[in-house]
């Protein structure tokens, strides 16, 4: 079989109600701004950075819009006011839920964690931000689901960011679970030069697992099978997996570091260029393997938990979008990486 080889079964396809782009580019931009480079007017309303921005709103059409905000790097809101992680982290934690037969959503108002449900345990997307949040969230989560957080046998960690990795520790102590990371992010870490840290996030995790392009996880009956999606970190992973609802399989993409908040790196033009490079290249594969299923490790970027919500009392799954939805995703993410280019090189 070849690297990803699968066919999908049949699509169920809906879209999620989207509120208002305002509302939307003030769900969670701060993390694609707080660290990002400063753009000139000029710059902003250059014809390179204007066509770019054009093309991802086409892409976007009225389901996507949510992922526009990425453009504001490029291009700020004038007078658009964005929340802080810490006003997100404050909002109430929404209850856990089952968004396919076997993954089930963890997340919170600022970052997610998604469990993996197989034959032989569970395989924890995400860490979280520290062992507080990881006990009350993933852990309590999963109890309030009748799930067994011992049962909890890997963590992928999608990319070496605090927020990603900072509860790992909670599950590595208490349940001796192994930890997955690319390798090029497991040596940040080894390094001491962590990118997005605070004394209150968790301390990054022992050196265990490692992953790159190509590379496929399993355990018990399910594989997860591993894409590399550079820029966010230099590390940054993408899981692809197969998920189950009734009688269909649906492949997701769990893309794994969204925004542009590496704007004040010194290597920030090369690794927004491998982020305009992995989108192009992710949409191929996303057609290539009939993605269908298009989702985040922050719920403002796949709207995880207004879809939840809406899918409580019954109704249509409302993350398999279809495989042209995953394709405009990551176009929308590919021309505001390409606007954002044109503007810090205005």
């Amino acid at each position: 079989m070849s690297f990803f080889a699968r066919r999908r079964a049949t699509a169920l396809r809906a879209e999620a109600v989207a509120p208002s782009r305002r509302q939307l580019l003030a769900l969670g931009c701060a993390c694609c701004t707080a660290l990002a480079a400063p753009v000139s007017q000029a710059a902003a309303q250059s014809p390179a950075v204007q066509q770019h921005l054009a093309l991802a709103r086409a892409a976007a059409g009225d389901d996507l819009t949510h992922l526009l905000r990425l453009g504001e790097v490029a291009a700020p809101t004038p007078g658009l006011r964005l929340p802080t992680p810490d006003e997100q982290r404050a909002r109430p934690t929404p209850p856990p839920a089952r968004a396919f037969d076997n993954l089930v959503f963890l997340g919170n108002h600022w970052v997610s964690a998604w469990a993996l449900l197989t034959s032989d345990g569970i395989i924890v997307i995400d860490g979280m931000d520290h062992d507080a949040m990881a006990e009350r969230d993933i852990e309590g989560g999963l109890r309030r689901m009748g799930l067994d957080p011992a049962q909890v046998k890997l963590m992928i960690v999608t990319h070496g960011h605090a927020d990603h990795y900072g509860g790992c520790g909670h599950f590595t102590r208490r349940y001796g679970t192994r930890v997955v990371m690319s390798e090029t992010d497991w040596q940040m870490l080894d390094s001491g030069r962590l990118e997005f840290d605070r004394p209150e996030l968790g301390r990054p995790p022992r050196r265990d697992i490692s992953v790159g392009d190509g590379s496929e996880v399993r355990l018990g009956d399910t594989v997860v099978r591993i894409l590399s999606t550079p820029g966010h970190t230099r590390g940054t992973i993408s899981p692809i997996i197969d998920l189950k609802l009734g009688g269909a399989t649906h492949r997701a993409l769990l893309w794994g570091g969204t925004s542009f908040n590496f704007g004040r790196q010194p290597d920030r033009l090369p690794r927004l260029q491998s982020y305009i490079d992995g989108t192009a290249r992710a949409r191929q594969v996303a057609g290539e393997q009939e993605i269908d299923v298009f989702l985040s490790n922050h719920s403002s970027f796949d709207l995880a938990i207004p879809r939840l919500e809406r899918m409580r009392d019954g109704g249509p799954n409302l993350f398999v979008t279809g495989v042209p939805a995953t394709q405009r995703a990551l176009t929308v993410m590919h021309e505001c990486a390409r606007a954002t280019m044109a503007a810090w090189t205005a």
